[in-house]
Order: C-alpha cells, then structure tokens, then sequence
C-alpha cells in the first residue's frame, strides 16, 4: 500500500433520490415506466484551488503563483514613486502594460525599495519588473522572475513582447 498526502479541491457526493422523490422528478426507462432520478452533485472549491497551489508552490519568501493561475501575471514596481520622472515612465509601462492586456499590480507606495520587493515576493505574481533610475537612463527594465535568483535587464521596448511569449509559454 502506498500513502501520499493529498489535497481535496474538489469533490462529488452520491444524492441518491432523496431530492428527485421530493421534487417529483422522474424520468422513462426503456420500458416506458417511471423512474425517480438518481442525483449526484460535484464542486470544485475556487478557495481550495487556491489553497492547494499556495501549499505546492511557496518558498521561505512567500507564495510563487504559476502563471496560469496566478492573479496578475506582473508586479510593477517604482523604485522611487516620489521622483517625478521615475514616477511618470512607470506610470507610462503600467499603461502599455494593460493595453497588452497584461495584468499588472502596481506598487507605487512611498516605501524603501527593500520592502517592496519583499512584499512583491510574498504576494508572489510570477514576474517583477522593476522601474529605477538606472534602467531609465539605459532605457532598460529589470526582469525578474519570481522563482529566479537573478534578474535581467530587458530593452524597454522587448518588455511586453518578452512577457506575452513568457506567458504563453507557461499557460
């Protein structure tokens, strides 16, 4: 006998004809007579989908969402929300980010830089792309990959095309 842990997400239960006898629903057999349906019903727990991905996929930093069901695909980070300039190219790729249709959250907070890639790793959205100063005069942006240890930096240009063919990959 083998014994592994598992995770129930989903479910089905065997109703019998407790409900179609209250409710009157019959139905023909192949002999023309009536029969009282048998009922099942069967879920799948959105909650417990959630739950079983975040056991399966986590580290010491938090949760690694897979990109198929991870609630955004990018976590945009402003190193510097309150340099106007900084501030405004990243406001600028949030918006071509949701033109492409690429879910985004945005982390604009006036906050350390420290504490928001350690929050961006705890929420744990597949990719971080990290707007600083450094990459604004190079006109590159830092890509990480939230299982990764390294991060590179990306034309800003090839960003979205780069996370479309990511994304495609892994869904």
């Amino acid at each position: 006998m083998i014994s592994r842990r598992g995770i129930e997400v989903g479910n089905t239960f065997k109703l019998g004809t407790k409900y179609s006898k209250s409710l009157g629903a019959t139905v023909l057999d192949e002999a023309g007579n009536e029969r009282l349906l048998i009922m099942g019903s069967y879920g799948i727990g959105i909650t417990r989908t959630a739950q079983a991905a975040i056991e399966r996929f986590h580290d010491d930093r938090g949760i690694a969402w897979p990109v198929p069901i991870a609630p955004a695909l990018v976590h945009l980070v402003c190193v510097n929300s309150g340099d106007a300039t900084l501030s405004a190219a990243a406001d600028k790729l949030y918006d071509e980010l949701l033109k492409a249709e690429i879910e985004v959250l945005y982390d604009d907070r006036q906050e350390r830089t420290g504490v928001k890639f350690a929050d961006a790793d705890l929420i744990g959205l597949p990719y971080r792309i990290t707007v600083g100063a450094k990459g604004l005069a190079s006109g590159m942006w830092e890509l990480k990959a939230r299982t990764a240890d390294a991060s590179e930096m990306v034309p800003a240009a090839e960003i979205i095309p780069r996370l479309q063919a990511l994304a495609k990959s892994q869904s």
